[in-house]
């Protein structure tokens, strides 16, 4: 049986989900604390099957993986000692320049 790779948040990452709920709890806080709720659920799952997630098509690397969750995109790079989440981001939002700087873990 594989080891489990240890998941580690970066800064940006956990920003994000802090971003999210503040967004949604302006209009509802039952809905905030439930949308982060299930994003939470399936980023803690991650390490159990990494691969399934798809490779991020705007990056092609077979390393850098991703989830969703309703309309957001749980991205996170798979390396050698770990899974580096990376961010969470509204499935409309493109990813641009500063995917590249959280690609540096």
């Amino acid at each position: 049986m594989a080891r489990l790779l240890e998941l580690k948040w970066t800064e940006d990452a956990a920003d994000d989900i802090v971003a999210i709920a503040e967004f949604i709890s302006h209009d509802s806080e039952f809905y905030a604390k439930a949308v982060i709720q299930k994003i939470m659920d399936k980023i803690v799952k991650i390490p159990e099957a990494p691969e399934i997630g798809r490779m991020v098509p705007e990056v092609e690397s077979p390393d850098l993986r991703e989830r969703f969750v309703y309309s957001y995109r749980i991205i996170y790079k798979i390396t050698e000692n770990a899974i580096w989440l990376l961010a969470v981001f509204p499935g409309k939002q493109p990813i641009d320049t500063s995917l590249d700087k959280r690609l540096e873990t």
